[in-house]
């Protein structure tokens, strides 16, 4: 399909990898960093502020639970902040 005149096409590793690079050295970024883990970082801070799970697999594009999980072990902030629902009638 084209919009006026540029054919979409699909992304490639090495071109999101360049658009990604070009846009920390415009940022001026000077920390080592990569796309994954700003996708890493992404998911995790979604966890934190109490995006649903099945939220975040959508997002990210996941077609199983299970490989959205491996950003819960991260998340001790939300862990802490944990109500026990006893505790919730105790007071």
């Amino acid at each position: 399909m084209a919009v006026r005149g540029i054919q979409r096409r699909h992304a490639t590793v090495s071109g999101i990898r360049q658009v990604f690079l070009n846009a920390v050295e415009r940022a001026g970024i000077t920390k080592p960093v990569t796309p994954h883990a700003t996708r890493h970082s992404f998911a995790t801070h979604l966890i934190e502020a109490g995006v649903s799970l099945h939220h975040v697999q959508l997002l990210l594009g996941h077609r199983s639970p299970t490989t959205t999980t491996v950003y819960l072990h991260v998340s001790q902030v939300a862990l802490s902040q944990v109500t026990s629902p006893i505790d919730k009638q105790l007071s």
